[in-house]
């Protein structure tokens, strides 16, 4: 009989360790957390080895951005349906395929097409990761196990700048930044050799002899059309791009419709509706769309202020941002040991925290006007960092908990997609509520005016998770997490 952290997966023989899953799933995810943070440092090198100029260099973040967010909900289905372990290490292959595009690209516009590959690998494995969780670990496992997704998004977002200056300063700015892209190899080489020996690789249980794979394609395609309508315009900010957001409605009913019917048949839609009247799904998909919103743009405007304010070098910033790593994964793993008995209110008490240390940055930053060290930010950050943790994981964890097992991929698709949605946004509206005021009344109003709609946006996210609570309060979550 099975050892209580091994597993049996239909179809197969073979006894798998959780302990392994987890290691082969977290690795990639740090990849791709660090190929959207680290870009940032490279930007100014790449501009001036490739001579980019202010629209390549924008397309190198947004078609990873675009890339990624549009095939989330795909991926995700795909998953369900054909198996999660196949689709998961297909996405790792176009990943470092699209990696080493990257570190070889001659022009900007192959660098720009070589980050949409990478986009597109990310997109392919990220709804994986959630969808194995849900499907291998069941109560305290499956919490400590979020916790740990958790840690890795923290250090994994707080690293990337590091390494990819640390890797600049020691090649030189010629082969530097190349050599920010091509790190990722050597890692992902081992994450398929574990992925080979450990994952569970077998074909959907689903997929019996004779059976018809229903991928649902003309959904794939409305949501793919109504996420490009919502997220383009915000990537491109050009008044042309602005006209899509009129479609996104149109597009996104036209969706919604099609999936109704869809279902209606008798057939199995890519995201059934279904799901959206599930509270839990719901709220927590809600609650992570307008928490990514304003803290995703933390580290932006926060760089902003102390490169271009304060004349800090990109690895002073970096280390300032340390310590909010260090507080999030500390922050994850009592979140972890705590959700189970306390459930929703651990979220609660993380959103909490970052609103306290949003607005405490802003006191900060008015007393290194008067004098302090730009080093005092750690201390806010810390309050940001631990309450990530303790806010993002569990939310994770929760948002799924009511979704069937064979929905999960999906179902981690289209909160991720809305995450995507909602960091898209906030990027484009809360820096540009920076610049537009640091450019009328000064750098220190507008790390003031970017701070606070953070804190808006992370209120707006406490507001959901406060009724979310009071919806549903979590006095049977340690039963049915222990029955998961």
């Amino acid at each position: 009989m099975p050892q209580r952290h091994e597993i049996r997966v239909e179809g197969s023989d073979r006894v798998y360790h959780r302990v392994r899953i987890l290691v082969v799933l977290l690795l990639p995810l740090g990849m791709a957390l660090m190929a959207v943070s680290a870009v940032n440092v490279t930007l100014p090198t790449i501009a001036e080895q490739l001579h980019a100029g202010t629209a390549d260099l924008q397309w190198v973040l947004s078609g990873y951005a675009l890339a990624f967010g549009v095939c989330l909900v795909p991926a995700g289905r795909a998953g369900d349906v054909l198996g999660r372990g196949p689709v998961f290490l297909a996405g790792l292959v176009v990943f470092l395929l699209g990696s080493l595009a990257c570190g070889v690209a001659t022009t900007p516009m192959l660098l720009n097409l070589a980050r949409v590959a990478q986009g597109l690998g990310a997109g392919l494995f990220n709804p994986q990761i959630p969808g194995m969780i849900q499907e291998h670990f069941d109560g305290p496992g499956r919490a400590k196990a979020f916790a740990a997704f958790g840690m890795v998004i923290s250090v994994a977002v707080a690293v990337g700048p590091l390494l990819a200056g640390g890797i600049i300063a020691w090649l030189g700015p010629g082969t530097g930044w190349r050599g920010a892209f091509l790190i990722y190899l050597p890692i992902g080489l081992v994450a398929m050799a574990l992925a080979v020996a450990w994952l569970p690789l077998e074909r959907s249980a689903r997929l019996r002899p004779g059976s018809r794979i229903d991928l649902d394609p003309v959904g794939s395609v409305l949501l793919v059309a109504a996420v490009l309508a919502v997220m383009v315009p915000f990537v491109l900010r050009s008044w042309p791009a602005w006209l899509l957001l009129a479609a996104a409605p149109v597009l996104a009913r036209a969706w919604l419709g099609w999936e109704r019917r869809y279902a209606a048949r008798g057939r199995d839609p890519m995201v059934d509706p279904a799901l959206f009247a599930t509270g839990s799904f719901a709220y927590g998909t809600v609650m992570s769309g307008f928490l990514l919103l304003g803290q995703t743009t933390t580290f932006v405007v926060l760089a902003l202020y102390l490169q271009t304010h304060l004349n800090a070098t990109a690895l002073q910033t970096g280390l300032v941002g340390l310590p909010n790593a260090l507080a999030a994964a500390v922050g994850s793993a009592w979140a972890g040991r705590h959700v189970i008995a306390r459930g929703r209110s651990v979220i609660v008490l993380g959103l909490v925290l970052l609103v306290a240390g949003t607005v405490a940055s802003i006191a900060v930053a008015h007393l290194i006007e008067a004098g302090v060290s730009f080093w005092w930010l750690a201390v806010p950050l810390l309050l940001n960092g631990f309450g990530m943790g303790a806010a993002n994981p569990p939310n994770q964890m929760l948002t799924l908990l009511d979704v069937p097992t064979h929905r999960a991929g999906s179902a981690a698709g289209a909160k991720y997609t809305v995450e995507r949605i909602g960091t898209a946004i906030g990027t484009a509206t809360i820096t540009g509520v920076y610049f537009a005021v640091a450019a009328g009344v000064g750098v220190l109003a507008g790390f003031d005016a970017g701070f606070a709609a953070i804190a808006l946006a992370t209120l707006a996210a406490l507001l959901v998770a406060v009724l979310d609570l009071r919806r549903r309060p979590d006095s049977g979550l340690r039963d049915r997490g222990a029955q998961r």
